[in-house]
């Protein structure tokens, strides 16, 4: 099976906080070989882990990664990047740095979004947006 899902950090922060919860279960549901992550997502959530000083934390967001495939980040999203960008910007709706790059890159690999941030990638053009958190 191919991947489907991308998760965003706000649905893994989930995961790692309640680890048999919603998110768990639908991963359950579509089978671990449908979802991925990206690397910003990676390094947002390392972010997090170092700076709560928690080493559970770190150890909890270690054991989540790597259960996944963390994508890098790689051409063609560099030019998703920009045309997502600009649409947005000539919009008036930016969105933030990383959450545009997590977009572009899910964007080129036809892959959905699975965040709770609905409202930021949901102004992105064409690209499938769940949010596992509200079901």
């Amino acid at each position: 099976m191919a991947l489907r899902y991308l998760l965003d950090t706000n649905t893994l922060s989930d995961l790692i906080r309640h680890p048999q919860g919603a998110v768990a279960k639908r991963i359950a549901t579509v089978g671990e070989q449908a979802v991925c992550t990206s690397l910003i997502v990676a390094a947002e959530l390392r972010f997090g882990a170092a700076k709560s000083g928690s080493p559970r934390l770190s150890e909890r967001v270690d054991q989540v990664l790597s259960a996944l495939d963390v994508l890098p980040l790689e051409p063609p999203a560099d030019r998703a990047y920009a045309e997502i960008r600009w649409h947005l910007t000539r919009q008036g709706t930016p969105i933030g740095p990383n959450d545009l790059l997590i977009a572009a890159q899910a964007s080129v690999l036809g892959l959905t979004v699975v965040t709770a941030n609905n409202g930021e990638f949901g102004r992105v053009p064409g690209l499938s947006v769940e949010n596992w958190l509200a079901e």
